[in-house]
């Protein structure tokens, strides 16, 4: 047969092109198929058949020009065939379709390889059983069609964009085989014919075929994952259009929803109407279809937008278009693969404020909290990541507690894949006073203590410190954690490794009045003993920091300062610019509290340390802190006799020095300025 030139198909052009050599321009193109032999595909139920196509130029007169001959194949795949199939109408059903690359006499070769498929599937399939688990399906299998696309054939394709709906959905299959091939997109990117014919197709019949849409989409979807071609789909305004595609078929989707909602609730009030009852299921069977080809279509078209939202320009427009409420709305879907994608678009998008306040508004964490936790490792990777980007707004933090997100989290301390995100989330939940009781009703005390314990690190991890720390800000928790022999385990691993925080942490817990405090009383030496011998000063200081919360009157402070000579030492703090602020508040702080026993409050002042806190006074007269503990610690030595004594023989005025106080300090507006009123007026009633 002869076809005439304006109908050629891309490789018969590249014939065209060569020709031009030659003195007389070819003008008709001969095309014949040559039959080959059938063989069964190796893996699939299917048959593979081979033929040759040759072409060959004519020229005006009917003579051969140039002639060119390729191999093919074609895979026939054989869907229906079961132990009860008919093989020989099956057989005569392949010969008839296929009547050009199969000659009528290869019927008995057919028949028998389909016997041979036939035995061969039933024995596969109960081997595969016992060998493999089952493969997930794929979302996108539904679209492929048997027919296999070859890249000299693209213009025959792009014709089929200009017939019928069925043809469309065709070509854009074909071209769709051709476009998942990263090596095709290079000479596909460059066929702006066939790019502007998808982008109208997509924009113009959408609607008609949901299907239609997601391959073209899909097609986009593969030049979006290269940077160096997310141009064109800015030039063909493909980005645009996914979003009033998915912007319409959500509408479509809630709008049947609610008409489903509103029938059951009739048939829940009217059990017996059958009518009523069909009308239901058959809305509900439709609900279903539409949601799985939606799944299909929104997870090609927002990987396509999430890939080309890297511009960030690009990302505004999308947000300007309200893609945030899309996406929320989609949470509500069960596809794993569409979920995890959302979230994960989700996530990028949270973190700019104003994303974050709109996802906020749309009950963004009640969605959440119905996937996590989840069992697939993925989607629970992602989410947990997104409540992390979330848990940044206090409010948010509350809304995760109210909508039972604590106790999820908490369970997922076991899972060693998304632990540091889970420890960082639940730390920021922690830094709420309101929420950090709440903690006592998980079981988030024991995993905590049980990381901390068998942390294989010399020193622990920092998220799970950090975490610890703020829990034992709560005196319940603190309770919890010393319960059962923790407060000696931890400890002694603190004693042993030397770990800063994990003695921070202690502090903390040795700050609650009550039996945890007397717990530190057999380490008081082991204390005192890493503040002299020391070389890292966050280790001194959060030593100090325990010795001085420990205000217990059957403490003999005397015989600690004596046996490890402390008095050198907290003279030598106490000098102005000697050491850091943090230490020497610190420092100041432990003389308060030994200042509380007599004996030792006797030792301090003869050693000169309070001539040493009235020049620190002058000093520091712009840390608040600082001039409160050394308020208090005059506070305590004026309560002893002979600790009095001293202080008036150290000064020419005593009473004169302490009311002069407030005179040297800023004026105070917060809770520091009452306690230095109420100290001092009681420093100077004892001196009277």
């Amino acid at each position: 047969s002869t076809l005439p030139c304006d109908v050629l198909t891309h490789a018969d052009l590249r014939l065209r092109r060569c020709s031009i050599k030659m003195q007389e321009e070819p003008r008709y193109l001969k095309r014949r198929v040559i039959p080959g032999s059938v063989d069964v595909h190796p893996t699939e139920c299917a048959l593979v058949v081979h033929y040759q196509v040759e072409a060959t130029l004519l020229g005006d007169y009917g003579d051969p020009m140039l002639g060119e001959q390729k191999d093919c194949q074609k895979v026939i795949r054989v869907r229906g065939l079961g132990e009860g199939s008919d093989v020989g109408t099956l057989a005569q059903q392949i010969v008839a379709k296929c009547s050009n690359l199969v000659h009528p006499a290869k019927l008995p070769e057919i028949e028998q390889l389909l016997y041979y498929l036939q035995n061969r599937r039933d024995t596969a399939r109960s081997a595969a059983a016992k060998r493999k688990p089952p493969k997930a399906k794929d979302p996108f299998e539904e679209n492929e069609i048997s027919e296999r696309a070859a890249i000299d054939d693209i213009e025959d394709y792009c014709e089929l964009l200009y017939e019928k709906v069925e043809d469309k959905v065709r070509g854009t299959a074909l071209i769709l085989q051709l476009s998942r091939n990263p090596d095709n997109l290079e000479e596909l990117s460059q066929n702006e014919v066939m790019l502007g014919a998808l982008a109208r197709v997509l924009r113009e019949d959408w609607s008609r075929s949901l299907e239609l849409a997601t391959n073209i989409a899909y097609i986009f979807f593969c030049f979006s994952s290269f940077s160096d071609f997310q141009g064109i789909l800015q030039q063909h305004k493909v980005g645009a259009t996914c979003m009033a595609i998915a912007e319409s078929e959500v509408k479509k989707y809630e709008k049947l929803r609610g008409d489903v909602a509103k029938r059951k609730r009739k048939v829940d009030e009217d059990k017996k109407n059958d009518d009523a009852r069909k009308e239901f299921e058959k809305r509900k069977k439709q609900l279903v279809v539409i949601g799985r080809k939606q799944d299909q279509f929104f997870r090609v078209a927002f990987y396509l937008l999430l890939n080309i939202a890297e511009d960030t320009r690009v990302e505004m427009k999308m947000v300007n278009k309200q893609i945030v409420p899309m996406l929320i709305s989609l949470l509500d879907r069960d596809n794993i693969e569409l979920l995890i994608l959302v979230v994960s678009f989700l996530k990028k998008l949270s973190i700019f404020v104003e994303n974050k306040d709109a996802m906020a508004k749309l009950s963004v964490v009640e969605k959440m909290a119905r996937i996590v936790p989840c069992e697939h490792d993925v989607l629970l990777h992602v989410s947990v990541r997104f409540l992390l980007n979330l848990s940044f707004d206090p409010q948010l933090r509350e809304t995760m507690v109210k909508a039972g997100l604590l106790p999820k989290l908490v369970s997922l301390l076991t899972n060693e894949q998304v632990l540091v995100f889970v420890l960082c989330l639940l730390y920021h939940i922690s830094m709420d006073d309101r929420c950090k009781s709440m903690f006592s009703y998980t079981d988030c005390i024991p995993l905590v203590m049980k990381l901390i314990l068998e942390c294989p690190e010399e020193k622990v991890e920092l998220e799970i410190i950090a975490l610890g720390i703020n829990l034992a800000a709560n005196k319940r928790n603190a309770e919890l954690m010393c319960d059962k022999g923790g407060h000696r385990l931890l400890m002694r691993r603190a004693l042993k490794t030397r770990d800063s925080l994990l003695l921070k942490m202690l502090r903390v817990v040795s700050q609650h009045e009550g039996p945890t405090r007397n717990l530190f009383v057999p380490y008081v030496s082991d204390l005192a003993g890493i503040v002299r011998s020391a070389a890292d000063e966050e280790l001194v200081v959060e030593c100090l920091g325990i010795l001085g919360n420990l205000s217990l009157p059957e403490l003999d402070f005397e015989s600690l300062v004596t046996e490890f000579d402390l008095v050198p030492f907290i003279n030598g703090k106490l000098t102005p610019g000697a050491s850091e602020d943090d230490l020497v508040l610190e420092v100041v702080i432990l003389v308060g509290t030994m200042a509380r026993d007599e004996s030792c409050a006797a030792l301090l002042a003869k050693s000169g340390i309070i001539q040493n806190l009235i020049i620190l006074l002058n000093s520091k007269q712009e840390d608040d802190e600082v001039v409160l503990q050394i308020v208090y610690v005059f506070y305590q030595m004026v309560f002893h006799k002979e600790t009095r004594d001293v202080i008036v023989k150290c000064t020419r005025n005593a009473t004169q020095v302490i009311v002069v106080i407030p005179c040297k300090i800023k004026v105070y507006v917060s809770l520091q300025k009452l306690q230095l009123t109420s100290l001092i007026s009681c420093m100077i009633r004892t001196l009277k």
